[in-house]
């Protein structure tokens, strides 16, 4: 009996590989797009710390000199808050592209493998023919030599 040998293996490995690329390369921007948000809570927390700070200012005797500094790193935060809202959503298309990719891998993968196993299933019913009619010959050998 012959070995089962598909033709399109190499294909297949090839299409196991870029799945196995795709799916390293989700989890990369994943991982920065989890950076990225965890930045973001930082700079708010910063900023609730500013506005808090001003507030404590604000309750002691006035100093227009400080609580103007506070505010203007309160306006710095505001920005890199929105800076990082920005890099945050330029984050997620970033996953999202690199999501659809892995997605069209695992499907040419998948078509590939179905594939596979559609020849495998040919070439069990081709040795199941060949060995009928093997049999089939051995039977009729032995029924003429029976016969002699």
């Amino acid at each position: 009996m012959k070995k089962f040998r598909y033709s399109m293996q190499n294909i297949l490995e090839i299409q196991q590989n870029f799945e196995r690329q795709a799916k390293n390369n989700y989890a990369m921007e994943l991982a920065k797009l989890h950076e990225e948000e965890d930045k973001l809570v930082k700079l708010k927390a910063q900023k609730a710390a500013y506005e808090q700070e001003t507030k404590k200012k604000l309750e002691k005797a006035l100093n227009i000199r400080e609580i103007r500094l506070t505010r203007q790193a309160m306006d710095h935060m505001d920005d890199k808050i929105r800076e990082q809202v920005l890099a945050i959503h330029v984050q997620n298309k970033n996953v999202e592209e690199r999501r659809k990719r892995l997605e069209e891998i695992m499907i040419d993968r998948k078509t590939h493998e179905k594939l596979k196993e559609k020849a495998f299933q040919e070439y069990l019913k081709e040795m199941n023919a060949e060995e009928s009619r093997e049999i089939d010959q051995l039977v009729s050998f032995l029924h003429s030599q029976e016969k002699e």
